[in-house]
């Protein structure tokens, strides 16, 4: 089976959700949320979370960004949205349909960068923490 790997900027509460999951899922959409849009490449999704997670009191100023692989045929129902430069295109799934896209959802979401912003204090997840502890001690060797 082929499939697409993709990105998914967050902030801590919805990677809170997402450890929930075990890691499997992504959690459903707010009311006010009517797409979910993962992004094709890691370079959007770390402008994403670099510049507006880190800055976001809901997401507690830290800014993660997720990959995952998706099946193919999954990645296929639905459109690609280029929303600026060439870079930033997005998957835009209709929220309703999340529950079937996270079925398609291969293997674990792994977060692959942590981003910290100037504001964040610390983070009452205890697997927040860690992710943001291993982080720090990177930057000190």
């Amino acid at each position: 089976m082929k499939t697409i790997i993709l990105y998914r900027p967050v902030g801590e509460k919805e990677l809170e959700l997402i450890a929930e999951s075990g890691f499997k899922k992504f959690p459903p959409r707010l009311d006010w949320q009517p797409i979910f849009y993962p992004v094709l490449n890691e370079e959007y999704a770390s402008e994403i979370a670099r510049k507006w997670n880190t800055t976001d009191p809901f997401g507690n100023y830290l800014g993660f960004v997720t990959k995952f692989e998706i099946t193919e045929e999954e990645f296929q129902k639905y459109k690609v949205e280029n929303v600026g430069g060439k870079i930033h295109n997005e998957l835009w799934v209709p929220s309703q349909d999340l529950e079937t896209f996270n079925d398609a959802i291969q293997g674990t979401i792994e977060v692959v960068k942590v981003y910290i912003g100037s504001k964040y204090d610390k983070s009452e997840s205890s697997i927040i923490g860690k992710l943001v502890e291993e982080i720090d001690k990177q930057y000190e060797n």
